[in-house]
């Protein structure tokens, strides 16, 4: 997934290095510029599956704030089957040297704190309770498959979820909170805490490092891209799960949208789009993300969700998919 340049050069079998860590290489009088760092590699090579699934129709609507508490409480359970398969295989894995630079236990390890939400939906009794679904299962069969036969391919699940669940988790955390009336104490949400790292930029930029740092390659790190593509297919397919089952739901059973106030989402007044909806403005203001993440109900009703993130951008899908961001 490189550019592909003709080079002055190609018909004198010349060879070159390109600046940042690229590797050049000469491929029918075509010089191919490839990037060497695992992280790049993954952004380019899922573009297209990210863009899919942030247009996903539970996506979509979990943006507007229109969240079925069934069905995020259906979300945690594929949330806790998934992550329960996870780290199972990198606990099983965490010394293999193609895995252990990226096994940071203590930081961020999900499943605990999934359980804990789980309870709190479902009661003391909740593991007999709940059950892992048909594209659940089929995720969670793919986990332990590589995990014991193919470990390096555990770096393709590790970082598309781990990363995302570091960037813009947040703000994914105040709009359910809101929109479920869930309690101000964080109960029910604890999946989105993590305790253990104190800033999030900087863990990612570790963990970033330490996975271009990682011994693999080139087909190695194809395949590991392979999985990530792989890796978005599953969550689509959950989502799909979980857009059939709220079809079943009656058309009214929504929770409260958030509410634009100054606790959760800022004070309104201060919203530009605000006050171009209600004429106290010529036209609304440019597109701009911060006040996205304040008033996204009113700024969707301005402006489409792309006019926020271009195509291929990495952020969107990051604050539902749990997807990689590196712009946070």
């Amino acid at each position: 997934s490189g550019e592909a340049v003709m080079s002055e050069d190609a018909a004198n079998g010349k060879s070159h290095s390109a600046k940042g860590g690229g590797a050049m290489y000469e491929e029918g009088g075509v010089t191919v510029l490839r990037t060497s760092d695992l992280s790049e590699m993954l952004a380019a090579g899922t573009r297209e599956v990210h863009e899919k699934a942030e247009n996903s129709e539970f996506v979509q609507d979990f943006l507007r704030g229109r969240i079925r508490k069934e069905l995020f409480k259906l979300g945690h359970v594929a949330l806790y089957f998934t992550y329960s398969a996870l780290e199972e295989e990198m606990e099983r894995n965490k010394d293999h040297p193609q895995f252990a630079p990226l096994y940071f236990p203590h930081e961020l390890h999900r499943r605990e704190s999934l359980a804990r939400d789980v309870q709190y939906f479902f009661g003391d009794d909740w593991q007999n309770q709940i059950s892992v679904s048909p594209a659940t299962e089929r995720y969670v069969h793919r986990i332990h498959h590589i995990g014991q036969n193919d470990p390096v391919l555990l770096v393709a699940h590790a970082y598309t979820r781990y990363m995302g669940d570091l960037s813009g988790g947040q703000v994914l955390r105040k709009v359910a909170q809101r929109a479920l009336k869930l309690p101000a104490d964080g109960e029910g949400l604890s999946f989105y805490e993590f305790e253990n790292i104190h800033s999030a930029k900087a863990f990612k930029q570790l963990y970033r490092s330490r996975m271009n740092e990682l011994e693999l390659d080139t087909a190695t790190r194809e395949r590991v891209v392979e999985e990530a593509v792989r890796a978005f297919d599953f969550n689509i397919e959950i989502f799909r799960e979980l857009e059939e089952f709220g079809k079943t739901l009656q058309e009214d059973v929504f929770d409260a949208a958030p509410a634009h106030d100054r606790e959760v989402q800022g004070d309104v007044s201060r919203c530009p789009y605000h006050a171009a909806k209600n004429g106290m403005s010529m036209k609304p203001p440019a597109v701009d993300r911060r006040i996205f993440v304040k008033w996204p109900k009113l700024c969707l009703e301005t402006h489409p969700v792309r006019s926020y993130w271009p195509p291929g951008s990495l952020l969107l899908p990051d604050w539902l998919l749990g997807t990689s961001c590196d712009l946070l």
